[in-house]
Formats: structure tokens, sequence, C-alpha cells
């Protein structure tokens, strides 16, 4: 039946090529006869018009062409621009002196060349009986000729009428006879054919039918049967491949493409019981190279992105479904697919021979680097590699020599990257297996990272040495090698592409450093020591100083001030971070947070002899770092080794010193150009001063011990006086020199210091609802450091902010210490009659309740002489605030609870002082406004 359907096919071709014959010899008749006419008009004299002259030499470039017998489809740019540029010199209106033209008609004919060139015809519409007889019949014609093909070579393995041998012979025939048969049609077809039709080509679709028979009857002959040995089957399948795309230079990238397909589609049509995966990726291998063998003779792109794909596919599902996996084979496709990017095609084009997509000369060398063949060849290319090596790193612990093979790939990625100026895919992407698979080699379960927990300082309730690790399945030395040798072709990447693109220099310079530092931190924190590893933290010195060394050489013959020089910020950061890492590697606790402060210091100093304008950003990098460090732990060595003595311990040289560091790095900066970073340090500066003033005083206040018990009223309140003095040295600091992070931040830690207020020192730590004991000395207790100093530090900050910040923040700060105020003279009466213990479950007394009327009124008028001192109208509005209260208070507390003297001395106080305020608004209102009426008088005089 298959054979049936094969010869009704052809037949159907051959009638589909009969028409199309007679339609172009009718076509080319016409043709000619136009010819003769112009060429007769011309001859007596006629003078044609512009369109005519264009379309005439548009017909006669089209003869031209047509002579050669070049192919026409997927013609390349290159091509066009070739053949653009030959008929420009060539005589177009005749080739001897006689009919020559003048130099004014060459001109204008020139440029009626270039107009036809420019301009392409208007397609017409295709009709439904050509789609379906010159189009749709050929390609369903050809998908039958190669099923056939295909099934044949299947049915001399599964039936058993005739030997293997005849069998795939007859095969084998019909593959000839369907590529002759192709050949023949092509030798025959006028030229016209292949530009009506140049994507349903009959004589294409026939020779890629013959070829795909012959892949299959090769494949077969070497795998299932042994005629051949591996070394003929190879030159086999080779000799095959190389006959399908040297006869694809002929038909089209179309033909490249079906044979393509068909040799990645064979080894799944074809079952074996005992596969081989020699043969099956040598097979891959010898079709991927033909294949871009033949695009790199005619500049294809589409097909070589699909062989990629073809073989990145074949590769996974090797890996993923095989039950018996080869690695060797594998990692030898992949190789012969890197290598084949470098040395076949793209090879050694350069992003200079690629023309731009938009077909316009770009300035910007990225827009040149990410146009074809880039984009198609490379994109591919770099996914290809990709994602096989990811596979064999997830395959690592099951799967004998699957490290090694993943860091081959990845460094073949990283060299295709480095060595050649198109490759930017393969150099981005060979960043993605190397951290990402290191990542899946190293952090499995049961590994170090099951429980972070273990990388935490042991703490009181389970003091003990820190565990190392059981050294994994994964050789440390590939890990610490494959850090080495990425650095060396980041290096080498960075410097053969500064002298091309300095885009693509800057995103080595990027790669270079953060790939190998993320595989030895991933290798120090799974295989190593983390109290003391010196192999670690020898090559993370030798690397750090490698990166420093190329700084230095790249930038020289660079201004020192020159600009972002972004290969100098990439390298000399890396650098840091490897001498950081070291640190971490070789020391402990105290000394790892010292040596980073020191080492960030040391960077600031280093402007003494380059002028760098990264170096003292590299500071501070070390103060985020030590920062990070005292967030994962705040007592710098672990609790059990933190010393009991107040202040004289470890946490004053943690924080103390790279407070200090900061500060001095901060005055050594005073006279760099730039200011942002000399303002950082000095935040920065300020915040670890803080920050050690406020664990000094919560390791002084419980003993000794720092844990997460909550803190007292006392402790926090101490907590809320560095605050405001944060923000007080912030908004100094932005009155010497004004900056956004100084003004905005000042304004930031003043408005988190009044909610800490609400929340903590009026509810959560209030006594009055905790029970906590005051102290036993009256006034010198909890309340004045509570809730009196605090109130005067806000007043204070308050008055300091008026007029250097937005009236509204001022007026928080002002009302924020009178309700501190408030809150302390009302607590304080409570201990007056209550002791020690002011606790909410002791009731009121009635004397207390008359005392509260009395002192919230002096209060008030204490705030309103103030607020006239001060000329504050906050502090006089909330004066009236607590007058008011205690007016409140008087008519529906006391007129209810108070009986006899006291509810009497109650509103005669009342009374009184409202009176008194009155009078004393009556006589400020008058001054102000007899002051107005004097001038008015005197201004009238």
């Amino acid at each position: 039946m298959l054979e049936i359907l094969s010869l009704v096919a052809i037949g159907l071709a051959l009638y589909t090529l009969n028409a199309s014959r007679n339609s172009a010899q009718k076509l080319g008749e016409e043709v000619l006869r136009l010819k003769r006419e112009v060429e007769a008009l011309k001859a007596g004299g006629v003078d044609l018009p512009a369109e005519t002259a264009a379309a005439e030499t548009a017909e006669v470039l089209r003869e031209d062409a047509a002579e050669e017998e070049t192919p026409a489809d997927f013609a390349s740019p290159w091509a066009t621009v070739a053949a653009a540029e030959a008929g420009k010199g060539r005589a177009i209106f005749g080739g001897t002196p006689a009919e020559t033209v003048t130099a004014s008609e060459g001109e204008v004919a020139d440029e009626a060349v270039a107009t036809a060139s420019a301009v392409p015809a208007a397609k017409p519409k295709e009709s439904f009986e050509s789609r379906i007889g010159a189009r749709w019949a050929v390609w369903v014609g050809g998908i039958a000729l190669a099923l056939g093909g295909i099934f044949m070579v299947k049915y001399s393995i599964e039936a058993g009428l005739l030997s293997p041998a005849v069998r795939l012979s007859l095969a084998a025939v019909f593959g000839l006879v369907l590529m002759a048969v192709g050949e023949f049609v092509r030798r025959r077809t006028l030229p016209v054919i292949a530009n009506a039709f140049q994507n349903a080509m009959i004589p294409g679709v026939l020779t890629a039918a013959g070829t795909t028979t012959l892949f299959a009857v090769t494949y077969v002959c070497y795998a299932f049967y042994g005629y051949f040995g591996p070394l003929a089957a190879f030159v086999l399948l080779a000799a095959v491949a190389f006959v399908t795309l040297g006869l694809s230079l002929l038909h089209g990238q179309a033909l490249a493409g079906l044979g393509l397909l068909a040799s990645l589609v064979t080894p799944a049509l074809v079952a074996t019981e005992e596969p081989s995966a020699w043969g099956l990726f040598g097979f891959l291998s010898v079709a991927w190279l033909a294949t871009f063998t033949a695009a790199r003779i005619r500049r294809w792109q589409v097909v070589p992105a699909l062989a990629n794909a073809g073989m990145a596919l074949w590769a996974l599902l090797y890996l993923s479904g095989a039950s018996t996996v080869e690695v060797l084979p594998v990692l030898l496709a992949m190789l012969v697919l890197a290598i084949g990017h470098g040395v076949v095609w793209p090879g050694a084009i350069t992003a200079d021979d690629v023309p731009p997509a938009t077909g316009a000369a770009s300035a910007d060398p990225l827009d040149r680097l990410f146009a074809p063949p880039a984009v198609a060849v490379s994109l591919t290319g770099a996914l290809a590699l990709t994602f096989p090596a990811l596979g064999l790193a997830h395959a690592v612990p099951a799967l004998a020599r699957a490290d090694y093979a993943f860091a081959a790939i990845v460094m073949a990625l990283a060299l295709l990257g480095a060595l050649r100026g198109w490759a930017v895919y393969p150099a981005l992407f060979s960043a993605i297996p190397a951290v990402v698979g290191v990542g899946a080699m190293t952090i499995r379960p049961g590994g170090l990272f099951d429980d972070f927990s273990a990388l935490a300082p042991p703490t009181l309730e389970g003091a003990s040495a820190l565990p190392v690790p059981v050294l994994g399945t994964v050789p440390v030395d590939l890990l610490l090698a494959l850090a080495v040798l990425y650095a060396a072709v980041g290096l080498a990447g960075v410097r053969l592409r500064m002298a091309g693109s300095s885009v693509f220099a800057a995103l080595w310079s990027l790669i270079a450093p953060a790939v190998p530092f993320a595989i030895l931190a991933l290798s120090f924190l799974h295989f190593g020591n983390l109290s003391f590893d010196l192999k670690h933290g020898l090559l993370a010195v030798a690397l750090g100083l490698a990166f420093f060394g190329a700084a230095e050489a790249f930038s020289r013959g660079r201004a020192e001030e020159g600009g972002l020089f972004v290969p100098q910020w990439a390298l000399v950061s890396g650098g840091f971070a490897f001498l950081v890492l070291a640190l971490h590697a070789m020391t402990d606790g105290l000394a790892t947070t010292l040596g980073i402060a020191v080492l960030g210091a040391a960077a600031v100093f280093a402007t003494r002899l380059r002028r760098w304008p990264v170096l003292p950003w590299l500071m501070a990098g070390a103060g985020a770092i030590v920062a990070g460090r005292i967030g994962w732990e705040p007592t710098i060595v672990g609790a059990a080794n933190l010393s009991r003595t107040p202040v004289f311990n470890q946490l004053l040289a943690g924080y103390g010193i790279p407070a200090a560091l900061l500060a001095l790095s901060a005055f050594e900066l005073r006279r760099w150009p730039g200011e942002r970073i000399r303002n950082l340090l000095q935040a920065l500066a300020g915040l670890f001063l803080l920050l050690t003033a406020a664990i000094l005083v919560r390791h002084g206040m419980n003993g000794g011990v720092l844990d997460s018990s909550v803190p007292t009223l006392g402790e926090q309140s101490i907590y809320t006086l560095l605050v405001i003095g944060a923000s007080a040295i912030l908004m100094s600091l932005d009155l010497k020199s004004p900056s956004p992070v100084f003004r905005y931040g000042s304004m930031a830690v003043g408005g988190l210091s009044v909610l800490s207020i609400l929340s903590a020192h009026f509810i959560g730590l209030n006594p009055y609802f905790t029970g906590e004991l005051l102290a036993k000395w009256p006034f010198v207790d909890l309340l004045l450091v509570g809730y009196l100093l605090p109130g005067i530090a806000y007043g204070g900050l308050a008055l300091h902010a008026r007029g250097r910040r937005p009236m509204p923040y001022v007026i928080m700060l002002a009302l924020t210490g009178v309700a501190l105020a408030f809150a302390w003279v009302t607590l304080s009466v409570r201990r007056y009659w209550h002791g020690e213990g002011i606790a909410d479950w002791k009731g009121f007394l009635q004397p207390e309740t008359y005392t509260y009327s009395v002192v919230w009124l002096l209060l008030g008028v204490l705030l309103l002489a103030v607020g006239s001192r001060v000329d504050s109208r906050s502090i006089r509005l909330a004066s009236a605030g607590l007058v008011l209260i205690a007016v409140v208070k008087v008519f529906l507390i006391d007129m209810a609870n108070l009986e006899g003297i006291l509810r009497a001395l109650s509103f005669i106080g009342l009374g009184a002082v409202l009176i008194g305020i009155g009078l004393f608004y009556q006589k400020i209102l008058s001054g102000k406004s007899g002051t107005g009426e004097k001038a008015e008088l005197n201004a009238k005089a």
C-alpha cells in the first residue's frame, strides 16, 4: 500500500511539474517579446521614461541571474549585497563600444538599477488552483516519498521475505532513484519556476526524500546488522550528510532543513534492542557538522538553529530516558557543537561582518552584537549546551563522570564566549550552568543546607564546636579547578573584547569574577571547614589578587576620573569579594568582622595611590557585610563565648572598631570629589556608633547575656534616646553637607522613634499595665528614664528642627514630647500615692484623683508659658488640650467621685486657672493689637 501511495505522489509531482513548465514557457516567450520591443524603440531613438528604464534594467538583471543558475530561495543578505555590487560595475545596456551609452545615461542606468533592486515588485495574489496544484501537491508528495523510504527501511527489519542485504539494497536504490529524478528535474526546469514557487521546489523535495532514505539505510546497516564497522559507518554517514547538504547548496535552505529533520527523526523511527549511545551521538554529530558546513557556505541561520535544537533535545532525552547512560558520547557531541560554532559557523565572523537587522549601519556595538547570525545561531547554540550541562549536573550523584562532563561543557561555553566577538549568548549562558549546576551538585538532601542552623554559632543551651560537613560525592578539587579556569577565561574575554566592543568587555568583566566567586563560595559552604579552611582561603586570596592585578592592567592608559569604566568597577569589586571570602575561610568570629572592616578602610586609603572611583565604595560594601554579620549573630563571637564584663567585651570591639573605621574613612575622603560616598560613610559611622551604644546597654542591663527576651522599659528608653540622637546627628550632617540621605533619613528615623514611643512606652512596656517596679528612690526612677528624658529629648529635637524641617514633622516631635511629659507627670502622681508598684489593679484614691487635676492644670500653665516664651503655637495648643482634659475630668470624674472639701477645691482651682489663662491670653492679644494700632498711628503721623 505504501509503495502505491509513493507512486501516486510521484505522478502528482510530475504532473505539477509539467503544468508549471508550460506556464513558465509562455511567460518566458512574453518576456522575450517585450524585450525585443524595447530594443526596437531604443534603436529608433525613442526616450524611455525612468520607470520603464528601471523595469528594463531589473529584467536584464533577472536574466543574468537566471543564466548563472544562482539558487533563488533563502538568499542570504551577503549574497544579495555581492550581486548588487557586481551589477553596478556591469555594462547593462550592451557590451560593444558602439552600443555603449554616454556617461550620463550610464549614471541614470545605475540609478535605475539601484531603484529596481531596492524596491521589490508587488507580489500577485496566488490563486487557489496554484496553491493546490503547484504547492500542496509538492509538499504532500515529498512527505509521502520520505516516509516511504523510512518505512522501507523499517520494513527491512521487521519482515523476513528477503535477506537483510537485499532489502536494504532495494531501499538504497529507491533513495538514489529519488535523488536522480530530483537532479533530472532541476536541470530541465526553467529558472522562472524557482522564482515563482521557491518554497515548493520539486527537485529539492525529491532530493530530500532520497537523502532521507539513504540516511536511514546507512545507519541501519551499521547499528543493526553490522555490515559496516564504526569507521566505515562514520565515513558513510558523513558522506551522505555532506552530499545532502551539498545538494542543498543547489536547491536552497529548504532542502537542508528537510534533510536535517529526517536525520534527527530517523533514530526514533528505527528501533533496536541494543541501542548504542556512540552510534546515536556519532550520527547526530556528523549530521550536525554537515549542516553547519553548508550553513557556513550559504550563511544560513534557520537550519543551524534547528540543528542546535535537535542536538539539545536528543541529549536531554537520552540523559532522562535511557536506562544506562554513557556520559562520554554526550560530552563529545556537546564539544563538537561548541567547536563547530567557534570554527565552522559563525566561526570567525565578527560583529562588524554582520549587518544590523534594520539594514542600516548601527553606531551602537550592542545592536550589532545581537544582530544575525548572533541571535539565531548564538542563542540556540548557547541553549543547546546549557540544558545538557544542567542535566548532567542534576545526575551527578548517580552518574559516573557526569561532574567532569558538566565542567567540560561549562568551560566550552565560556571559551566560545571569550574567543568569538559575536558570542554574547554563550558568554551569558555559561554563567547559568556554572552557578545553578554547582548549586544542584552541592545543595542536596542530607547536605549542609538542609539545616541552616548548622551555620549559626552555638548557643548556651548547645555549646559545641562547629560541625564539619562530610565530603560529598563531588570532588572538591574539580570545583576549585572550575573556578580557576573560568576566572582565567573570563579575564581573557575581557582582554579580547576591549579592543572591539566595550559593552561586551563590560559584560565579561561582570561575569568573570561573579561565577568563580559563586562556585568557590558554594564549595566552601558545603565541603569546607567553616572554622578554618586553608585550601579555600588561599585560593580565594590568589583569585582576589589576580582580579586586582587585572583591574590595574586594564586601567592603564585611562584617565583616573574619566567617567564610568565598568571593567575596573567589576574586577575590583570581585577581587574585594574574594578577599572577604578568604577571611571567612581562614578566620572566625571577631577576627572576621574586624578583618572585613580593615579591608574596607585599606581600600579607602588606597585612593592615595590610585584615584579609582570604586575604591571608597568598597568601604560601604564592607560596612554592609559587617551589618549582615551582626544581623546573623549579634554577639559576634557566639553567646557561649561572649564575656559578661560590662562595656569592655567583644561587643565593644565588634561594633565600635567598624564604627571608628567608618568615621576615619569618611574623614579621609573629606577632599574626595564625590560627596555621596562620604555622606554615606558618615551615616554608616553614626549608625554603627548607635548600635554600639545600644548593644552595650542591653548587654549590661541583662547581666552580660544577649538573648531574645523582651526588653524592659529602661532598656527600651535607652534605645529611644539613641534613635533620637541619631535623628539629630543626621540632621546636623545634612546642615553641614546637604544630602537627601541625611535629610530624609533623619525624618524617617524620627518617625520610627515616634511609632516606637506609641507602641512601647505608652502601651507595651507601660508599668501601669505591666506592673514593673519603678525604683526605691522617688524621681530618680524608671519614670525618669522612660518618660521625662525622652520627652525633653523630643522637645530639643523639635526646637532643633524648627525652620529646618517641614512644619508637620516639627509639630509631631513637639506633641510627642508633650505626651511623654504628660505621661511622666501622671505616672509620678500615681507613684506618690502607691509607691514602687503602680499597676492598674490597685485602683484609684480620692486624693490621687484630685492630684491629677492639679498637676494637669499646672502642666498646662507651664506649657503655655513655654509656648509663649519660644513663640511656639503648637506648644500653646498642647497646653490648651491639657487644660481641656482637666476641665472634662473635673466635671465628669471629680464631681462624681470626690466629696467634701476636695470637690470644692477641685472646682475652685479649675476656675482660678481658667481665669488666669483667659487674662494671660487677653494680655497677649491686647499687646499684639496695641502694637499694631501704635504702628498704624505712627505711620499716619
